[in-house]
């Protein structure tokens, strides 16, 4: 059974975000050990459908599809390190922070912390989580959209959720920030309580 530090569940604009984020801090001493997987499960992202001409960075006419193939190879050429899991679906997660089991349509994995960033659709059904779902709170009620409730994306010990899931507009550039602001989250846990973000810079 695979264990890792974090295992994101969505890979879409918030969860790959929250990976990349991850990623990048490998070099830092306190991120130097840690586990990162993604379960890659993309097949009901909006994103897939979305064009884009209102995003800082990206080129007018970007399309989503575009973007979650690029992100993925992003992904996997910048920080090969974080485990891109492909073709499984989760079906449920047991246990408690630190030891969580998570079961999806093919394999075990365990994981001390996990970030839910799938889509908010109200078909959501993961076992183990069920309990913190509620109605959206900013989305139109006829959207039928749901959220897990949350503090400051925490859901519980060692639960984490990101992008429109995690109660916010459903907006690409709005759920890439939300997936960036779990990943320092964790990166501040893992320095040891101190704020921590991750800054490239052009070398003078």
């Amino acid at each position: 059974m695979n264990s890792f530090d974090v295992l994101i569940i969505g890979g879409g604009a918030a969860g790959m975000s929250c990976a990349l984020v991850l990623g990048s801090a490998k070099n830092k001493p306190f991120a130097a050990d840690k586990t990162i997987g993604i379960i890659m499960h993309q097949k009901t992202s909006a994103l897939a459908s979305g064009i884009f001409n209102n995003v800082l960075g990206l080129h007018p006419g970007t399309t989503g599809k575009e973007i979650l193939e690029s992100g993925k190879k992003q992904l996997a050429e910048t920080y090969p390190h974080v485990v891109q899991i492909e073709k499984e679906k989760v079906m449920s997660i047991d246990g408690k922070a630190s030891d969580f089991t998570i079961t999806t349509n093919k394999n075990l994995y365990r994981a001390k912390k996990i970030v839910v960033a799938v889509g908010p659709s109200n078909l959501f059904n993961i076992k183990g989580l069920m309990e913190y779902v509620e109605p959206h709170q900013d989305l139109p009620e006829a959207k039928q959209r749901i959220q897990l409730k949350n503090t400051n994306h925490k859901v519980t010990e060692g639960i984490y959720v990101a992008g429109v899931l995690a109660g916010f507009k459903s907006q690409f550039s709005i759920a890439c920030g939300s997936g960036a602001i779990v990943a320092t989250n964790i990166l501040s846990i893992w320095n040891g309580g101190n704020p921590t973000m991750v800054h490239d810079s052009i070398s003078k």
